[in-house]
């Protein structure tokens, strides 16, 4: 039987614009006012999207624009195979939009895509949420923009590959709840087969979940026979594998590819041990605290101070049934211990541990979270006063109890995060109470609680998220070395070129010309190996001509040095 809200009827034509609008505004105006270009010199070119990503897609553009080979390319790490560069950096469909713009613009195509994704977040929450909803309530904003600005969005909106898999994901979730309600695969398996086909690593994680969600779901609303339970384990194994077949084409290359990495060998640990505990983890729904992505494991679950108030007032709902309750609960400290619990860590990221950017899963934890809160939303009308009291004394409580026994220690938290929390709560709380209880000051209350998300949003990613650098430095002589190349192509010869004083290790990538040195997650071992004996650079992921002598110089037909 179908949960009487998964259908809708009535429409809105506003709601799903306004949920593509709100993120896409809000990540414009902090760029503008981080002076990004064209408003200034900036660009926000971050870690891996500075090192990586944006070479890559100049070599995809190039390749695209000048008929080359999409199977290899010489253009970096002595060749490599082009198949498995695009599948594990590159596959997102709209990445061949690159192919419109001129190299000097492919930095502010990058931009624009990882922009347009964040309003796409927006898009696929409300959707997912919309059909949960009897009506086009255009409260469903106040949590799809949560879910577009989360921590996770700030920590990790640089890695342009993940985006779509996170974009997809609310998808993917409605997809197999109508698999299991209703029998129809359709949705399940396009979303899960292109989010399989843009990153395939993320795609680990979602279906990984969706194991345990389908499990979930049978508790929820149980088969009413055994001939039916295992007629949805078959249909949701025939879907699963069916959108995994989608994905083939280019799955199957980045697999063979994976093999001969670093990242091939499993070492599983042998014993159990815990990062941190469950209530250090929690504080870190606090906006304003600095994202993780370095070494320590700290997972990044921000998604709205409200939240801490919707939890409590979810629990006392009595129109919620306990077996909801205890279900949601129960997934979201799975999801927590998988931060914290280093062979569950080891498992979710495919049996290796994070080389840094850690718990890459964390978007399934702030959908959860995001998700329960929206149920005490639609319940709102059952909110009694002195769950409003309760709730907002223990939301309070929680983050005075932060204060005192995290402070401001090895998590490096400002104590005004503390202070910002306490007033944007006491704010929610009142707003709450002005909504249930005063119905000529509903609409006003409304109003303002979309102000106070919009306010709360926009300072945390504005605080946590969004980074630049100097766009004028990265493309500096960039026009002089192409003017030096150009007479060196076409050429029937076999030789290669190194810059001196290179930017990244992927720069014949960016300028389009063959190279020897290579920063990838998929640098074959073995050349690794080969030039750490040659006395040169080289490391897990990466391998350069830094550190050679004339003889490896003619040995790798490196003829001319920029």
């Amino acid at each position: 039987m179908l949960p009487a809200s998964f259908s809708y009827s009535g429409k809105n034509k506003y709601l799903y614009l306004l949920s593509f609008l709100i993120p896409v505004i809000i990540v414009t105006v902090i760029l503008v006012v981080g002076g990004v270009y064209p408003f200034g010199e900036e660009c926000f070119l971050r870690t891996d999207m500075y090192h990586q990503y944006a070479p890559f897609m100049s070599e995809f553009r190039y390749k695209l624009r000048d008929g080359g080979s999409l199977l290899y390319s010489w253009d970096v790490g002595l060749g490599v195979n082009f198949v498995a560069l695009y599948a594990y950096y590159l596959a997102s469909p709209l990445n061949w939009l690159v192919v419109l713009v001129s190299q000097d613009l492919v930095i502010e195509f990058i931009m624009l895509m990882v922009v347009l994704k964040f309003g796409l977040c927006g898009v696929t929450m409300t959707h997912y949420l919309r059909r949960h909803s009897s009506h086009a309530d255009m409260g469903i904003l106040l949590f799809s923009v949560f879910y577009a600005l989360s921590g996770y969005m700030c920590a990790y909106y640089w890695n342009i590959m993940w985006l779509d898999c996170i974009v997809l994901f609310p998808l993917i979730m409605l997809g197999m709840e109508r698999l299991i309600y209703e029998g129809k695969g359709g949705l399940y398996t396009l979303s899960l087969g292109l989010s399989i086909l843009s990153n395939y690593y993320i795609s680990i994680m979602t279906c990984m979940f969706l194991c345990i969600y389908f499990l979930a779901l049978q508790v929820l609303y149980r088969p009413v026979s055994l001939k039916e339970a295992g007629a949805s384990v078959l249909r949701f194994a025939w879907y699963s594998l069916l959108a995994g077949g989608l994905a083939a084409v280019l799955l199957l290359p980045e697999i063979a590819a994976m093999a001969y990495t670093a990242s091939a060998d499993i070492n599983f640990p042998e014993i159990f041990t815990e990062y941190f505990s469950i209530f250090d983890m929690l504080v870190r729904h606090l906006p304003g605290i600095e994202t993780e992505q370095a070494l320590d494991h700290w997972p990044n679950i921000y998604c709205g101070v409200f939240v801490l108030l919707a939890y409590p007032l979810y629990l006392m709902n009595r129109r919620i049934r306990p077996v909801e309750k205890i279900v949601y609960t129960v997934l979201l400290l799975f999801m927590l211990m998988g931060f914290s619990i280093n062979v569950l860590n080891f498992i979710w990221h495919g049996l290796h541990y994070p080389n840094s950017l850690p718990a890459r899963q964390s978007y399934i934890y702030v959908f959860l979270v995001i998700f329960m809160a929206f149920r005490i939303y639609q319940k709102k009308r059952f909110i009694r006063r002195r769950e409003i009291y309760t709730a907002m004394a223990m939301a309070l409580g929680f983050v005075l109890l932060c204060q005192h026994t995290i402070g401001y220690g090895e998590q490096h938290i400002h104590f005004a995060v503390y202070y910002f929390s306490l007033l944007l709560l006491a704010l929610y709380g009142g707003l709450l109470y002005i909504f249930l209880n005063k119905r000529r000051m509903r609409r006003a209350a409304a109003f303002l609680a979309f102000c106070l998300v919009c306010l709360e949003a926009t300072a945390n990613t504005a605080l946590t998220g969004i980074t630049t650098t100097s766009r004028t430095a990265y493309v500096k002589d960039n026009e002089e070395i192409r003017a030096l190349l150009e007479g060196l192509f076409p050429s029937t010869d076999l030789f290669r070129i190194e810059r001196i004083s290179r930017k990244t290790k992927n720069d014949g990538a960016w300028l389009n010309f063959p190279s020897v040195s290579l920063f990838s997650s998929l640098a074959n071992a073995d050349c690794t190996d080969f030039f750490r004996k040659l006395g040169c650079e080289a490391s897990t992921n990466a391998y350069s001509i830094t550190g050679s002598t004339p003889f490896v110089n003619m040995l790798f037909a490196v003829r001319y040095a920029v």
